[in-house]
């Protein structure tokens, strides 16, 4: 299942943290808990609500594109209803406003955006490659029939992961708001652009992968933004994929499957 609607999720999280801190004067940090609970247990109950009818569907990777990009609309569209076209912010700011790295001075919120995104990684890696639930997530990205006959509950799995990235989704929504200055309904699309060729660059299946991935890409779009007009600065990304998959369709750290 590709979620086109999550970047529609991450935008909710940055929402999510609005309304905690203009109505309750809740700080942003506090937030990033309250967003991954909400966030996880709402993408346990989309998954039994949609999901499992997909496999009834005579193709059902067609019909789950279909079904996540008219999630990211609805999603959207509800977004627009309840707050508006106009861009909101966050008026939060951590003292001292940056901290100063050698000669570099940086955004203590970058920073602390920075940390927490270590944090859940490392969290993340543990849960894959330490516990069982998270080997078995690994094995049924590998063969889904073969987890299968040991026993698994593939359904129940599959929505501990959906869930999972609605919980990761609305903690980055959170911190998205804290590091940059504006955000709207329609902003998810950008994120959702970017965490495909996120994926096709790390490779399916490969977690580090899409970790690495991550960073080259960061790098890659900061590093065009100074070299490059702004113009041709937003292409590098279009360009990235493309590259990968005529080089390597597998992407850089992906894996050939032997049938």
């Amino acid at each position: 299942v590709v979620n086109f609607a999550h970047g529609e999720l991450v935008i909710g999280g940055s929402f999510v943290a609005y309304v905690l801190f203009g109505a309750l004067g809740l700080p942003p940090l506090a937030s990033v808990p309250v967003a991954a609970v909400a966030f996880f247990g709402l993408g346990w109950v989309a998954y039994y609500l949609l999901i499992p009818r997909l496999d009834r569907s005579d193709d059902p990777e067609t019909m789950s594109f279909l079904l996540m990009y008219g999630l990211s609309i609805a999603l959207a569209a509800t977004l627009l209803l309840l707050f508006g076209a106009d861009s909101r912010s966050i008026d939060y700011a951590f003292e001292p406003i940056s901290i100063a790295i050698g000669p570099v001075n940086v955004s203590t919120a970058r920073v602390v955006a920075l940390a927490i995104t270590i944090l859940v990684a490392a969290a993340m890696g543990v849960f894959l490659f330490r516990t069982m639930p998270g080997k078995a997530l690994r094995a049924a990205a590998m063969n889904r029939e073969a987890i299968q006959i040991i026993g698994v509950d593939i359904v129940r799995l599959s929505a501990l992961a959906f869930a999972i990235a609605f919980g990761i989704a609305g903690m980055t929504g959170v911190l998205i708001a804290l590091v940059f200055p504006a955000f709207n309904p329609f902003s998810g699309a950008e994120y959702s652009i970017i965490g495909f060729i996120v994926i096709v660059l790390g490779g399916l299946g490969n977690p580090v992968g899409a970790l690495i991935a991550g960073m080259f890409y960061g790098v890659a779009e900061q590093m065009a933004t100074v070299f490059l007009p702004q113009a041709l600065a937003q292409i590098v990304g279009f360009a990235l994929l493309v590259g990968t998959i005529l080089v390597r369709p597998t992407g850089l750290f992906g894996f050939r499957v032997l049938r």
